[in-house]
């Protein structure tokens, strides 16, 4: 019977029921969106961290990977040192530079990495295969800059001498394959070289050297433990696991946490205040009906139970709607926010996780609740007869 008139007095103003619902769905898609913006950076950036296995990072001390053009020496000592930890069971050496592609009207400059091909994880082969020796694997967008294609040979250098206008470091490189690069964006002009080539053509200032190591450790080994023992092993860096990476780029990122919070917020307070219009006009609108109810032995429970299921299926409609929407939303919002240059590619902004969304329209449809109950018990407590006559007058 509560759930019948409930159901009459909703379509008794269908108009307003629907647009009090469509309310709520775009405070609701805006809820859900600000959750996923909160939680969605934290849980991306972990699983592109965590992607190829590699659980530290090791860079020159007092520095993030990659963050300055600091290097590390004597390298092959290095990862000796890091391959003898108890627990390591991977160590990939990445030397970062810039190479400049030439023959062409403009030398197109472009992001290269060296790396071990065999243990490395900042790259994805998508046709072709790994290079060797004098060979490179090439992002698209670089292919498309330069015009090259598999099997072509480049013409490649790694500095330039302003005074002398001449390249540095030159080297007849073949491109051996396309690849994807994991930390990189999609726009970003990249290369992968070996390691030992990258080194060679940088000369005696890059002999040796790289810019960070990643470490792979066992499933069963802690690893910070093992963070701690490299930076024990080698006090001339910085280790940093993948859980202390993510700490550090949620501190870099805490102001889209701080306003997803802040618009999370105000979403909610909306959807609850517009509940507790509607509901209060519609109480309103009946407080004769009500006086009437209760004057034919109708309980004021009952009342308040009938009133709040109006409430509950105003904030049900609208947060299912609103899921929808939001969803929707987030996919935009997340393709423009990736748009943003110097961005991986893998990341996203919004993403969606059942349980942190669900959790976040629950506290809506809870919101739902408490906003019939005040004007529901208030009406169903007014004096029967008084309010009989104040309606009859009127």
């Amino acid at each position: 019977m509560r759930f019948q008139l409930a159901a009459l007095s909703l379509r008794r103003h269908a108009s307003r029921t629907l647009l009090a619902a469509l309310g709520v769905a775009v405070s609701a898609a805006m809820l859900l969106d600000m959750v996923m913006l909160a939680t969605g950076m934290r849980q991306s950036f972990a699983s592109l961290l965590g992607r190829n296995g590699f659980t530290v990072r090791v860079s020159p001390r007092g520095t993030l990977p990659f963050d300055t053009e600091a290097t590390i020496g004597q390298a092959r000592a290095a990862t000796a040192a890091i391959s003898r930890i108890p627990g390591v069971t991977a160590v990939a050496p990445v030397l970062g530079t810039t190479v400049h592609v030439l023959g062409g009207r403009d030398a197109v400059t472009a992001f290269a990495l060296g790396v071990d091909p065999a243990v490395q994880g900042d790259y994805q082969v998508l046709e072709g295969v790994d290079p060797v020796g004098n060979a490179l694997v090439a992002s698209d967008a670089l292919l498309r800059a330069t015009g090259a294609r598999i099997g072509d040979t480049l013409d490649v250098a790694v500095g330039f001498d302003p005074q002398l206008r001449t390249y540095t470091g030159r080297r007849r490189v073949a491109v051996s394959g396309r690849a994807r690069f994991t930390y990189l964006s999609a726009d970003d002009r990249a290369a992968g070289l070996p390691l030992a080539t990258v080194q060679a053509m940088g000369g005696a200032d890059r002999a040796d050297r790289v810019s960070l190591f990643m470490v792979r450790t066992a499933p069963n080994v802690d690893p910070e433990a093992a963070r701690v023992a490299i930076e024990r092993a080698l006090p001339r860096v910085t280790a940093l696991s993948t859980a202390g990476a993510v700490a550090e780029a949620e501190n870099r990122l805490s102001y889209f946490r701080q306003l997803a919070f802040i618009l999370g917020a105000v979403s909610l307070i909306v959807g609850f205040l517009l509940v507790t219009t509607i509901v209060t006009v519609s109480v309103n609108e009946r407080i004769g009906e009500i006086a009437i109810m209760r004057a034919i032995g109708v309980s004021r429970i009952h009342v308040v139970e009938q009133i709040v299921i109006e409430g509950i299926a105003l904030s049900l409609a609208g947060a299912a709607v609103g899921l929808v929407l939001g969803v929707f939303t987030a996919r935009w919002l997340n393709s423009i926010l990736r748009g943003f240059p110097g961005l991986p590619d893998a990341i996203d902004f919004f993403l969606f996780q059942p349980n942190s969304a669900f959790r976040a329209l629950a506290l809506l449809v809870a919101s739902g609740i408490a906003a019939g109950i005040y004007p529901a018990w208030r009406a169903a407590s007014l004096p029967i007869s008084a309010t009989l006559r104040e309606e009859a007058v009127g």
